[in-house]
């Protein structure tokens, strides 16, 4: 007979989580249906669209056929308050407005736009070109990277997902900033995304003419996503951090690549501290010595690819730090929050294989 214990992990591992999506028509959205529609525990409840309200989801995403029968709900009818938790797949802003009601409700919230990201309400306010309407609940939101906030997450009511470069930059060098091994004056992040960061919508570059074929910076003297990386490699060094941080958008689909630079204040075995540091870390990969991981690597999953290099000897390390943009970087990490919010293993899931070619 089975023991209490195990009669216990299995009640979690069976319950059903009552689920609803707000903004169900982009990439990240998306990729949240595909996720869960095959996760054991998830039980979509309401996916919400003005536009689209009435549409089956699976006519707008027929890849969710057989999966998914629900159709899009105004969200005025959608009955989220019935939910035990809230995917807001939107633009920044929207998930503020509602969070006040929600939370009344007893429902949880994860966000991954950017209305619950950044502490610094003057922060946000600058770079997000909008007035916070709930800050007070600020103090209330988790930041939701689980390599670093695990235990807070799990007993969260708000989660604030981090953004796609934020990931891969944090993950890439929490190892040297925990362990005090580099000059946190003077970080480099030289990131590349895929076209789909971007999102789903009809913008000049990023259509094919414009983006293929192609490669160039953007964002050079500032971007939205550099106080928030910043506020995580604070707390990992716990001093004051200089970043320069420089994105570009490569000619692919997914895919987020993070060449890091650090210069050596400290010495130590680089590649065993980081194969120690994420020991036991189900979504991170530390690759052995030598490696170059490259993004297909990880396309389709939600792992983080790292490898660390020391060129020539020298003093600047150098790590290479790759995640899918829609998956670590948004949706993945959204249902890996979800399994730590609600008691279930953290993989469930999310043990996707990365697709090749």
């Amino acid at each position: 007979m089975p023991t209490t214990t195990e009669s216990r992990q299995g009640a979690k591992e069976s319950a059903r989580i009552r689920i609803g999506i707000v903004g169900g028509t982009g990439y990240t959205g998306v990729e949240l249906l595909r996720l869960l529609a095959a996760h054991p525990n998830a039980e979509l409840k309401a996916i919400t669209s003005r536009k689209e309200a009435g549409m089956p989801v699976a006519e707008m995403f027929p890849s969710l056929r057989g999966r998914v029968d629900l159709a899009f709900a105004d969200p005025a009818n959608a009955a989220l308050e019935r939910c035990d938790v809230v995917f807001f797949a939107t633009p920044h802003g929207v998930a503020m407005e509602a969070a006040p009601r929600l939370l009344d409700a007893g429902v949880r919230l994860i966000d991954l736009a950017a209305d619950f990201r950044l502490q610094d309400v003057a922060q946000f306010e600058r770079w997000y070109g909008m007035p916070h309407s709930c800050p007070e609940l600020l103090a209330d939101a988790v930041y939701g990277l689980p390599e670093v906030n695990r235990e807070a997450i799990r007993g969260a009511r708000i989660i604030g997902l981090p953004g796609c470069y934020p990931t891969s930059v944090q993950l890439g060098l929490k190892p040297l900033l925990c362990a005090g091994l580099v000059d946190t004056t003077h970080l480099i992040a030289d990131c590349k995304s895929g076209v789909s960061g971007a999102g789903r919508k009809a913008e000049v570059g990023i259509l094919f003419a414009e983006a293929s074929d192609t490669l160039k910076a953007y964002g050079v003297s500032g971007h939205r996503h550099h106080p928030e990386i910043v506020q995580g490699l604070k707390r990992m060094a716990g001093a004051e951090v200089g970043l320069i941080f420089t994105p570009h958008l490569t000619p692919m689909i997914r895919g987020i690549h993070a060449t890091l630079y650090a210069r050596v204040t400290g010495e130590a075995d680089f590649q065993r501290l980081y194969e120690e540091h994420y020991r036991g870390e189900p979504f991170v990969d530390v690759m052995p010595a030598g490696s170059q991981p490259d993004t297909r690597s990880v396309r389709g999953s939600n792992m983080c690819r790292i490898a660390v290099h020391r060129p020539h000897g020298g003093d600047t390390l150098t790590v290479l730090s790759v995640i899918d943009n829609l998956v670590k970087g948004a949706a993945g990490q959204a249902v890996q929050n979800m399994n730590l919010m609600f008691d279930l293993p953290e993989t469930s899931g999310l043990e996707h294989i990365a697709l090749l070619p």
